[in-house]
């Protein structure tokens, strides 16, 4: 598991919940833990197994959002992630601390041109980070 502790002062919180239930949240997280400048700042959000089940359920990836660095490469990487999907996984990214929320979809992700990219990068991190939120890609 990556690193929760906040070692940046004023760094907020993020979250990606994905829909594609445990599996695709574990492996968002595993993706993300790969990165050097991500990895210790996302952790895996978990909760208690319901009876009978073995383990606890991953539920999100959190992210602390302290430096634009990380916020970016949290973008890059969950763009990426979304392009190699085999099926239309959804994940809804917002702060724990605001009422901006992006819903990016594989499906989404995979016909954008570099342009299209870019401003889909740029929403996804304006709803990481304070302020309004960024204009989204036009389709």
């Amino acid at each position: 598991m990556g690193s929760g502790s906040n070692e940046t002062s004023g760094a907020g919180q993020g979250v990606l919940a994905v829909d594609g239930g445990p599996g695709q949240v574990r492996e968002l997280h595993a993706w993300l833990s790969e990165d050097p400048l991500v990895r210790r700042w996302v952790r895996l959000v978990e909760r208690e197994p319901p009876p009978g089940a073995l383990g606890p359920v991953a539920e999100a990836v959190q992210v602390v959002t302290g430096s634009a660095g990380v916020v970016a490469a949290v973008a890059g990487v969950l763009i990426a992630w979304l392009r190699y999907r085999t099926s239309d996984v959804t994940v809804k990214v917002r702060r724990t601390d605001g009422d901006t929320e992006v819903e990016v979809s594989a499906q989404r992700v995979r016909t954008l041109n570099a342009e299209q990219t870019r401003a889909l990068a740029a929403q996804v991190e304006a709803a990481l980070k304070d302020g309004p939120p960024a204009e989204g890609p036009r389709d």
